[in-house]
């Protein structure tokens, strides 16, 4: 019997289907890989706001992850929208008492595209502290970047010393500071490794209303990439890129709400994705 590798999400749900725990099955699946979620929050959101959040009590959240590792052989986890600091507890409880020590891709998410504010005022200290060290790749926007670093980044240098502070301070393995928000015509993405070397990715930005959900995309394509690619974080985080490239390119004509409309994950077949 074929074994199909199991990459799990642990994140928010978005009614509108454009990001959280609905754009990470979407993205696992289209990758030709086996997903499983944790859900932390529910959200009442559509492509223009988010209207209400409820909170997954933690020991919900707990048992969730609990079975999962319990029965499947998970190949990597993905943490995004977790809301509240007991979730943060919640989740490390359950991959400790797992034993999971394979790639944790952790994305950082406290604002939505829309604006709206996705995270309790203490989560990030919770974040910083038990989540940053045992990850080996963290992905933060610019924004959530400076909330992390306590400092405005403008630039490219801000972008890279930022990644190294995050390294420094917080026991951080590897940092990838998206650079979508620049005042840029080309889009830069910033990698520092846990050596201090840094890998800069760039292109193009697509004229595009349609990026709800792209952080949340990237990141759990990173997950599965680092499945497939020896948890090479380097050639994980490029294929995840074209990967999102791609997705948001062939959304630019869809119409999806009437707000940030959704990449379209299911653009071409696995087998020209997965090589």
């Amino acid at each position: 019997m074929k074994q199909i590798i199991s990459v799990l999400s642990i994140a928010g749900s978005d009614s509108c289907g454009g990001a959280g725990i609905e754009a990470d099955l979407k993205t696992i699946s289209s990758l030709g890989l086996y997903a499983c979620c944790a859900i932390t929050a529910v959200t009442s959101q559509n492509t223009k706001q988010v209207k209400d959040i409820f909170a997954v009590p933690s020991n919900i959240v707990e048992s969730q992850i609990d079975c999962v590792l319990e029965d499947f052989d998970v190949s990597a986890i993905k943490i995004g929208m977790i809301y509240n600091k007991d979730n943060v507890f919640a989740i490390k409880n359950s991959l400790l008492r797992n034993n999971f020590s394979k790639s944790i891709i952790l994305d950082p998410v406290l604002v939505a595209t829309s604006g709206s504010n996705l995270a309790t005022k203490e989560l990030l200290f919770s974040i910083k502290q038990e989540l940053f060290p045992i990850s080996q790749l963290i992905t933060p926007n610019l924004s959530e970047a400076e909330a992390i670093v306590g400092k405005k980044i403008k630039d490219i240098d801000s972008m890279i010393e930022a990644g190294k502070e995050i390294i420094k301070s917080y026991k951080a393995k590897n940092v990838l500071i998206k650079g979508g928000h620049l005042e840029n015509v080309d889009m830069t993405d910033v990698l520092v490794m846990n050596d201090m070397s840094v890998k800069m990715f760039n292109h193009k930005k697509i004229n595009s209303n349609n990026t709800h959900g792209t952080g949340c995309t990237l990141s759990s394509a990173i997950a599965c990439f680092c499945c497939l690619n020896d948890n090479n974080i380097e050639t994980s985080v490029s294929k995840a890129k074209e990967y999102v490239t791609n997705a948001i390119d062939n959304s630019k004509e869809l119409n999806t709400g009437h707000g940030h409309g959704s990449l379209n994950h299911l653009f071409c077949p696995q087998k020209l994705i997965i090589k």
